[in-house]
């Protein structure tokens, strides 16, 4: 490991907990009006954290170029987020508080996030429902006309806001609309169907970016003051997930391969309710919300190798193991401990369905307390959606559910006002490390995006261009010219290999390669292994690849090739990052760390810090630089949700 270069400054303001947001904003600098307009920031993503912030931003009065490799920014994948979004409103009366949402996530994210940034989202989480009942988010109201709430994992107390099962998709149109009407006013310029493929990076500022037109395959450079990647997540690394087949990892990985540090790539979440895998030939999964756990049941039967149907398994010979092992939380344990409690019962030889990969999450006795109404009302277009891929009525019969990978972490590290370690480039929601530590509670993906694209951004932004005096630079500038070869070169040699095996060959060899060493458990040889394995993938891709066609037009299988040629490199820094983390932590389970009874033991002592990557050129050892986590209002603990 080379010496570390990064300085790892995470600017968190002084004060108490409670009140370092508020004294931040007021001790940001400003930019008034009229020089707001001279300063142009590109935005590269329209999900919830990009489609926020852009919208934003230029109502404030930035002129903003927003890009997204979908032909509308619609069709984020932000749309697919099923169950909810977390707030601490207490509209329940149930117990909860600005300083239980913050506890909670602290918790659930095993004590490996930074304390300031999880206060700051549960502060914000407040404001975010506010906005979006504004926009007209047709979120579930109670008889009575109030905002209903339903309880999510990983908390005992009912803070999460719904839309039926598709309230990314509601809340989601919300920052649609406010960025439309942008577009409309002039401010934001959209460029759909367009990928980026580089930052370029002047005196150590982030200042543009390379894109390619996916339509026409023209390469462009973009010139701006400040750059913001709000990409979303890597899950797809794995080639099998629940992420939107377009979802990659390619804007953050070259921004790492510029300087950005890379925080925490090991730390990927495992949804546990997904529809189990039915053949090799499927490209993704399908998750079936989390929310479901609230009324559905989870269970297997007793013995091994139960092929009895469901409704023929009396319940005592069922056995109901979330509610066995964790009583306090029952189906409602976080995502990372369900899903491990699943793959042990599975393992143990007492998983259902065809391959005994999955698990029954059943609704019978929720329909007999509540009535089959009351359940689709909930549910509805989930069990609806389940249906129509499975072809079983969960209305009458269990669904069955295996865990899946879901979401990512880890991402490019940020301060506390979301900039990474190269000046200029802030990273806003998924592709962020910055609040979940090593496990993300349900409905806070939503929330995060949200607080950082419409109340952290807009903000800090504006301080990084208050704070510099930036020159002027077009795109004549040499460095968007060397970049523009580059991309160009790399493009050539896609095209130029002409192998024998497809893009997708290799992805889904790639993906059940991290699935096996690097998925829900992993040891020190499993991991070696996969090094091994992914370095002679990797040879073999740049060796015998097959792309064809050429740059100069659509072609899916180029831009396909470029994400994956990152997501080898990408899975073997996954792989050293779970290798040099020797203790267990949400979603990392290192085996050779847990406890007696089989949960994630961690070792606070050598690894409480954030794992920040830097890249060191081709073919040498990444960096490994370290931020130290300190926790004043939390006390580390074993965390317990028994």
């Amino acid at each position: 490991m080379g010496e570390m270069t990064f300085r790892l400054d995470a600017h968190v303001p002084g004060g108490p907990l409670a009140e370092k947001w508020n004294r931040n904003r007021f001790e940001m600098k400003l930019v008034n009006p009229a020089n707001k307009r001279k300063n142009t920031i590109i935005v590269v993503g329209s999900g919830l954290a990009g489609g926020a912030a852009a919208a934003t931003m230029s109502e404030l009065g930035y002129n903003v170029k927003c890009f997204c490799f979908q032909d509308s920014p619609r069709r984020a994948h932000s749309i697919a987020a099923q169950g909810g979004i977390n707030a601490a409103k207490n509209y329940q009366n149930d117990g909860d508080s600005i300083y239980r949402l913050f506890y909670d996530t602290v918790k659930g994210g095993d004590f490996r996030s930074r304390e300031a940034n999880v206060y700051r989202l549960a502060e914000l989480s407040v404001n975010i429902i506010d906005q979006c009942v504004a926009q007209g988010v047709p979120f579930a109201r109670e008889y009575g006309g109030l905002l209903a709430n339903r309880s999510f994992g990983g908390a005992q107390v009912s803070r999460t806001f719904y839309a039926r099962g598709q309230t990314g998709q509601q809340l989601l149109l919300g920052a649609y609309q406010a960025l439309e009407r942008q577009i409309q006013r002039g401010g934001v310029t959209m460029y759909p169907r367009t990928e980026m493929l580089d930052l370029v990076v002047i005196d150590g500022k982030a200042r543009g970016i390379i894109t390619r037109n996916l339509v026409t395959g023209t390469v462009e450079s973009h010139a701006a003051e400040a750059v913001v990647l709000a990409t979303g997540g890597y899950g797809n690394v794995f080639y099998l997930s629940t992420n939107a087949q377009g979802s990659n990892a390619t804007a953050i990985w070259r921004a790492y391969k510029r300087g950005a540090g890379f925080a925490n790539p090991c730390f990927t979440q495992i949804h546990p309710t997904c529809i189990p895998v039915s053949g090799h030939y499927q490209s993704k999964l399908t998750l079936m919300s989390e929310s479901l756990r609230n009324d559905g049941r989870v269970w297997v039967p007793r013995k091994a190798d139960d092929k009895r149907r469901p409704t023929e398994i009396p319940e005592n010979e069922r056995d109901y193991f979330l509610e066995r092992k964790y009583p306090s939380f029952g189906n409602l344990a976080p995502r990372d401990i369900a899903s491990r409690a699943a793959k042990e019962v599975c393992d143990e030889g007492r998983g259902v369905g065809e391959t005994g990969l999955g698990v029954y999450l059943d609704f019978a006795d929720a329909i007999k307390r509540l009535g089959a109404d009351v359940i689709r009302e909930r549910y509805g277009n989930l069990f609806e959606m389940y249906e129509r891929i499975t072809d079983e009525n969960p209305y009458r019969t269990p669904m069955r559910i295996y865990p899946a990978v879901h979401y990512t972490m880890g991402g490019l590290w940020v301060d506390y006002n979301l900039k990474g370690t190269i000046e200029g480039l802030h990273v806003a929601g998924e592709a962020n490390f910055s609040d979940h530590g090593a496990n993300r509670l349900g409905a806070s993906a939503l929330m995060q995006g949200l607080a950082d694209g419409y109340f952290v951004i807009p903000s800090t932004i504006g301080h990084y261009l208050g704070s510099n005096k930036l020159e002027k630079v077009t795109t004549e500038h040499p460095a968007f010219k060397s970049a523009e070869a580059q991309v160009a070169e790399n493009t050539r040699k896609l095209l130029s290999i002409s192998g024998k095996r497809t893009v997708a060959s290799f992805h889904r060899e790639l993906g059940k390669i991290m699935w096996d060493y690097c998925g829900m458990s992993r040891n020190e040889a499993g991991l070696k292994t996969a090094l091994e394995k992914i370095a002679r993938l990797r040879a073999e891709f740049w060796r015998d690849v097959n792309v064809p066609g050429s740059d100069a037009e659509l072609n899916q299988a180029l831009e396909r090739a470029g994400r994956v040629a990152d997501f080898l490199e990408l899975g073997e820094l996954m792989c050293i990052d779970a290798l040099h983390r020797r203790e267990s932590c949400g979603g990392h389970f290192r085996e050779e760390s847990q406890t007696p009874d089989g949960e994630a033991l961690r070792d606070d002592e050598h690894f409480t810090y954030v794992a920040v990557w830097e890249y060191a050129g081709e073919g040498k050892d990444p960096i490994l630089n370290k931020e130290p986590l300190v926790f004043e209002n939390v006390k580390l603990s074993q965390r317990s949700y028994k």
